[in-house]
C-alpha cells in the first residue's frame, strides 16, 4: 500500500514524528476516558440503524479528542464519526472513531477502542489505536514500522488458509442487504482455524498486525474505522487490500487485511462466496 510519492510529499512537508506522538495522545485520552466511565454509561441511544447505538461516552470521547487536536494542529481538518466534518486548510485530515465497539461497551463486553488516523489525499499515514481493557496502544507512521507499546510489531506467517485464524464484523445494513457476509463467515469457518466476530474494526485490524489473528474482512465500513489500522497493518508487514480483488480504496467500506502468506489463498475462497438467500433469516 506504501505510495513512495506520497511518503516523499508527506516526508517532505510534516512533521510525521510529531503528528504520530499527537495521534498517540489522543488514542490515550480516548483509553483514560473509556475507562473512567467503563460500566457506568449514563445515556445510550440509536442512531437511526439497527444495532448503531451511541452513548454519552462516545461523545465525551470525541469531544476531548477534537480539542486537544484543534489546540495541537488547528489547520489539521477532522473527520469524526459522531460530529462530521470540519474543514480546515491543510491536505491532511483526522479520522477520529472515539469509541469503536459501542454496542460491546454499552453491554459490558471488554472489546473496544479508540482509532485515530491521520490521512493525506485520501491516503492513511499514520495513526493510534488504543486498546484500553488489554493495555495496549497501537501506533504507526508511513515508513517507519507499527508498534504496540514501543514493541515492534510483524504480520503472522501462516503457511496456508487452515492453519489460519481469522475476524470479520457485519455492517448495521445486514438487515436490509443479502451482500452481508454472513455466507463468507460460514465458508472460511470451514476453511480455517476459525472466524471471530469482535465487534470493533479498529481492533480487529491491530490485532491483525500483532499477529493475534491472520486476516481480517469486513464491509460496510467508514474512514474512521480503518483510516488508522491500515496503516498500521500495512507498517506490520500486511497486505491491505478491497476484497475480494481490488486494490485498498479508504472510501469503498471495504477491507482486507492479512498476512502476506495467505492473501491469495484468502481472496481466492472469498472469491467463490455467494450470498445466503435473504428468506432465510428474515
Amino acid at each position: 500500500m506504501i505510495n513512495v510519492q506520497v511518503l516523499n510529499e508527506v516526508n517532505n512537508q510534516f512533521d510525521l514524528v510529531k503528528l504520530t506522538e499527537i495521534a498517540k495522545k489522543s488514542a490515550l485520552i480516548g483509553k483514560d476516558t473509556l475507562l473512567k466511565n467503563y460500566k457506568k454509561i449514563q445515556t445510550v441511544s440509536s442512531k437511526g440503524r439497527k444495532g448503531d447505538l451511541v452513548t454519552n461516552v462516545d461523545l465525551e470521547v470525541e469531544n476531548k479528542i477534537k480539542d486537544y487536536l484543534s489546540t495541537m494542529t488547528p489547520d489539521i481538518s477532522i473527520n469524526a464519526e459522531e460530529s462530521g466534518k470540519l474543514i480546515k486548510s491543510s491536505e491532511l485530515t483526522w479520522c477520529i472513531d472515539p469509541l469503536d465497539g459501542t454496542t460491546n461497551y454499552s453491554h459490558g463486553y471488554p472489546f473496544f477502542g479508540t482509532s485515530i488516523g491521520l490521512i493525506y489525499k485520501n491516503y492513511p499515514i499514520l495513526g493510534a489505536i488504543s486498546v484500553p481493557y488489554l493495555n495496549e496502544l497501537y501506533s504507526a507512521c508511513i515508513g517507519k514500522g507499527s508498534y504496540c507499546n514501543d514493541k515492534k510489531l510483524s504480520v503472522s506467517t501462516p503457511t496456508n488458509l487452515l492453519e489460519s485464524l481469522l475476524v470479520t464484523g457485519f455492517s448495521y445494513d445486514r438487515f436490509e442487504t443479502e451482500d452481508n457476509n454472513y455466507a463468507e463467515f460460514c465458508y472460511l469457518t470451514h476453511k480455517t482455524r476459525g472466524v471471530r466476530r469482535g465487534g470493533a474494526a479498529a481492533v480487529d485490524l491491530a490485532f491483525v498486525a500483532s499477529g493475534k489473528v491472520d486476516g481480517y474482512w469486513e464491509r460496510g465500513l467508514e474512514v474512521w474505522d480503518i483510516a488508522a489500522g491500515a496503516i498500521i497493518v500495512n507498517e506490520a508487514g500486511g497486505i491491505i487490500s478491497d476484497y475480494p480483488n481490488s486494490e485498498f480504496n479508504l472510501n469503498s467500506g471495504r477491507i482486507l487485511a492479512c498476512s502476506p502468506k495467505i492473501e491469495k489463498e484468502l481472496k481466492l475462497e472469498l472469491a467463490k462466496v455467494t450470498p445466503l438467500n435473504k428468506e432465510l433469516y428474515t
